[in-house]
């Protein structure tokens, strides 16, 4: 038995960047929450943040659901680190595939919640 057998593969799935799709994409960012998510990885340029840093208002198991869409997707990188679940925005294959794209939709995302804040 090899060692990472022994102790158990904790290795999630991600789709290799040629076969991320866009309509995936756009799919997991037109949820308000994974958008949220992905706004504050965004401002977070290359740092990890566990799944327990971000404050959304929906359960735990909601919460797993998104992270698993984006990651799903193409659009985060899911790594563990000890116990905690990692997560990274994956700017680099996105703007390679869609380039411009993510920016655009970080742009705009931000300039609603202003729009709104300030409504």
């Amino acid at each position: 038995m090899t060692p990472a057998t022994a102790a158990g593969n904790r290795d999630l799935p991600h789709p290799p960047r040629e076969e991320i799709r866009l309509e995936g994409v756009l799919h997991a960012l037109s949820d308000p929450m994974r958008l949220r998510i992905v706004r504050d990885l965004a401002a977070g340029g290359d740092e990890l943040f566990s799944c327990s840093y971000f404050d959304l208002p929906v359960t735990k198991s909601t919460t797993t659901h998104h992270f698993r869409v984006l990651r799903e997707s193409g659009v985060i990188r899911q790594t563990y680190r000890g116990t905690a679940k990692m997560n990274g925005l994956r700017r680099d294959d996105l703007d390679a595939l869609f380039p411009g794209l993510l920016d655009a939709l970080l742009g705009a995302a931000g300039r609603q919640a202003a729009r709104l804040n300030a409504a």
